[in-house]
């Protein structure tokens, strides 16, 4: 068991031997390279590139402070605060991408196949695609169009359970339909069926030349599906105090995903500036209406002033008409200006009332010249609330206890701005009051004058009044017109997408070439020293020399052959001559004696035992020399099959007196060479080898022979080997490559060299030396002229390829 802990300490990597095992396998680091930079070629080749396209744009907090809206009284909103991450979900959201894909009329994709590739056409296909929105389209099925020439093409279609969708109310049905479809056409047909409306035409644009026969497909897109691919944006600041956000789309068409990008931010700061200009729209709609019924009357009261005054001849007041005009008309201007507000209150009560989600289109105060404050801010509060409601449901629902709150503080807003509006009211309606009955005090002075003064003076108050409220309301439409006119977007792009000098993000071409070198080097070395460290069998020499000092007499390569009779059946075989080469090299451990015993064994069954022991018997025999096969596996025995002999009678008959020595003494066809078989299977083999006439047996045969050789059971199975070890001169230990286990190994080799048993030698069985190396490793198989026509074996002389001789060394 030392030799077992001492292999255990020493199982550390050899870097020597490392270094040595790299050089051999050179072909493996060549193959995997070969095969990973393929790898890498074909997909950095195949497969679609991926391009990130950016653009970024600055969110501001506040609304600007020059913002005309605010200079002229016309933004109730005040100071809106804009939420950065709450304008991230509005970049985010369905509804900001739906509008953009509309605006760019992504309806249709085009897409050709080249070299195994399908890439999307976008502004570069021959023939552009017009939808009649009239009809319902088939989406997601693909039209094959081939061009004929010029003025012809064909196009088919072939499609199970396909959706349609009506690219007029952008709806999607849920009918499906299969469509099977195939003709020509000229360009500019209408191509009609049954499920499907559309036309082709020539694309102006496209300046290439068309080559025949050439295809290209295109699909008809479901809006909303795709829409739902483009919201996969990644919106974030820049950094983490900064309100300027980078928008980042991933796609494998780079142009198109820059038309994307550019057209979002401008579909998402129109809708800021829709939003801003919509208060301005509706107090313009809310002038112009009052103004339109002002004029009317300021007509109608112009040609009854003018009428009257031409055919009475006056044309002025007198002095104290004069007066009492200008009473009057003062009075009636206050008056008309308190109907007017009244009129705008009514409005604005019933506008409080039915409202639902917003008020971004409600006629603000200011623009009215009302500037009470509670009203003013009591809507801007109602209005900051119904932003902060929408932008929260654009990332949760309704029942949301945010949105809850919201909801409740907008309830509450709503009762007191009625209630303010009420008490408003009630007050205008007593200042109403108060006007007429100054006025019917002074209609009564006025009733004294004589009736051409009286007269004139109803007209001429009745033009002033409406001529005033004209003047007023045109001052007010144009400062409206005046901020439609001036209103920006609160935000701004600081730079857009641009596709130029874009490289694809994926596949990482360099990269992917630069991992394939890596691999095509680390595989192969962590294969070799995986196979070095975690492999339990021995393999080399090395292996074998690591675990024992024991010496080494040499190798025999793998049988090629089914006979195990190799050296008799084929005496010029390379196979043979490494039997020769182990004859000669057991002249050392014998120390040139005429005549010796040697033992066979291993550490288990399948090691190849018998083989080593017949062919040893068998070149010994043709060195002329006596030569005894002795069958001791009394065991497991297997001489009498390899050369056709009964068994009945052997080793085990004579060792219990049942068979003299003559008689299991068998003469083989090969000269010189006897067998002695093993006999019946015995119920006590180590006893019967323990027996005195074990060694009465030895001493007869040893005077009858030159050569003994001793085939014996597995040495780490039984016991019977140790019995026998005294009757030998040397021990032939056998070890088999890519089958002896390396700790099995190490502790039996451990024992006998603990034992000191003498002449023990090792000797590697089944080597190929095209996987191994071991001809150059051992010493054998140089210098002798091998493989150039010495060998008689067919079977060894044919000749392989570089690539069987590549795949067999893999």
């Amino acid at each position: 068991m030392d030799n077992y802990n001492e292999f255990n300490q020493q199982e550390t990597i050899d870097y020597k031997s490392l270094f040595f095992k790299l050089i051999r396998y050179w072909y493996l680091f060549v193959l995997t390279l070969f095969v990973t930079m393929s790898i890498a070629y074909l997909f950095n080749r195949y497969t679609k590139s991926i391009y990130e396209v950016k653009t970024t744009v600055l969110v501001k907090d506040d609304k600007n402070k020059m913002d005309p809206s605010k200079m002229m009284g016309l933004d109730f909103m005040g100071g809106d605060q804009q939420n950065l991450e709450n304008e991230i979900g509005i970049l985010n959201s369905y509804t900001l991408a739906n509008q953009t894909i509309k605006e760019l009329h992504f309806e249709v994709s085009y897409f050709s196949t080249q070299k195994f590739v399908t890439a999307e056409l976008y502004k570069a296909t021959p023939f552009i695609v017009i939808i009649d929105t009239a009809k319902d389209q088939p989406v997601n099925l693909s039209f094959n169009v081939k061009i004929i020439d010029n003025n012809h093409y064909s196009i088919n279609a072939e499609g199970d359970e396909i959706s349609l969708y009506n690219y007029k109310t952008y709806t999607k049905s849920d009918h499906k339909v299969d469509i099977q479809f195939e003709h020509e056409y000229h360009f500019g047909d209408n191509v009609i069926g049954a499920n499907f409306s559309f036309k082709i035409v020539r694309n102006p644009d496209f300046k290439k030349d068309v080559t025949k026969d050439s295809e290209v497909s295109f699909i008809f897109n479901d809006i909303d599906e795709l829409t739902k691919q483009y919201m996969g944006l990644k919106t974030e600041p820049i950094n983490t105090n900064a309100s300027i956000v980078e928008i980042s789309l991933r796609g494998n068409n780079k142009q198109k995903s820059v038309d994307f990008l550019n057209m979002l931010t401008t579909v998402y700061l129109n809708r800021g500036l829709q939003k801003k200009n919509m208060v301005a729209i509706k107090t313009i709609d809310f002038i112009s209406s009052q103004l339109s019924n002002i004029k009317d009357s300021l007509n109608i009261a112009e040609i009854n002033l003018q009428d009257y005054r031409k055919k009475n001849e006056v044309m002025d007041l007198d002095f104290q008409s004069q007066q009492a005009f200008e009473v009057m008309k003062d009075f009636d201007t206050e008056k008309a200006q308190l109907d007017l507000k009244n009129k705008y209150y009514n409005y604005l009560k019933n506008y409080i009332v039915k409202i639902r989600n917003n008020i971004d289109d409600v006629t603000m105060p200011s623009s009215m010249g009302i500037e009470d404050p509670i009203l003013v801010g009591l809507i801007s509060q109602l209005a900051q609330l119904y932003s902060e409601r929408n932008e929260l449901l654009l990332t949760a629902k309704q029942k949301n206890p945010e949105v809850t709150a919201i909801d409740s503080k907008i309830t509450t807003t709503n009762n007191n701005l009625l209630s303010v509006i009420n008490n408003i009211i009630n007050t205008s309606n007593i200042a109403v009051k108060d006007v007429d009955h100054r006025i019917a005090l002074m209609t009564t002075r006025i009733s004294k004058l004589p009736l051409t003064q009286r007269l004139l003076m109803g007209m001429e108050r009745k033009f002033k009044v409406n001529d005033g409220i004209y003047t007023f309301l045109l001052q007010k439409l144009s400062e409206a017109q005046i901020s439609k006119a001036s209103n920006m977007a609160d935000n701004e792009i600081v730079d857009p997408a641009l596709s130029s000098d874009l490289q694809p993000v994926y596949p990482k071409k360099s990269l992917n070439f630069t991992i394939a070198l890596l691999l095509g080097f680390i595989l192969p070395l962590i294969y070799i020293l995986g196979k070095d460290i975690f492999n339990d069998q021995i393999v080399e020499k090395e292996d074998v020399e690591k675990i024992t000092k024991l010496p080494i007499l040499g190798h025999i390569i793998h049988n090629v052959k089914e006979s195990k009779m190799v050296v008799a059946e084929s005496p010029k075989s390379y196979i043979a001559e490494t039997f020769r080469t182990l004859r000669t090299n057991l002249q050392y451990p014998t120390q040139g004696k005429d005549k010796h015993t040697i033992l066979v064994t291993s550490s288990l069954p399948g090691e190849g035992k018998t083989f080593i022991s017949i062919n040893l018997a068998t070149i010994y025999s043709m060195y002329g020399k006596k030569t005894l096969l002795m069958g001791f596996d009394m065991r497991k025995p297997k001489i009498y099959q390899d050369f056709g002999v009964s068994n009945t009678e052997g080793i085990s008959t004579y060792l219990i007196n049942k068979s003299p020595l003559e008689n299991i003494i068998i003469h083989s066809s090969i000269p010189n060479l006897d067998i002695m078989m093993s006999g019946p299977v015995p119920p006590n083999p180590a006893e019967l080898i323990a027996l005195p006439k074990t060694e009465k047996l030895f001493l007869q045969l040893k005077e009858l022979y030159d050569y003994i050789i001793i085939d014996t059971p597995p040495i780490g199975v039984v016991t019977d080997p140790y019995l026998l070890l005294n009757y030998a001169d040397v021990t032939v230990y056998i070890v088999r490559q890519n089958f002896t286990n390396k700790k099995i190994f190490a502790s039996l080799a451990g024992d006998i060299e603990k034992r000191n048993i003498p002449n023990v030698n090792i000797l590697i069985n089944d080597v190929d030396l095209q996987k191994s190396g071991y001809g150059y490793g051992y010493g054998y198989g140089y210098g002798y002229g091998y493989g150039a026509g010495y060998y008689s074996d067919n079977a060894e002389k044919k000749k392989s390829t570089f690539f069987e001789r590549l795949f067999k060394k893999l």
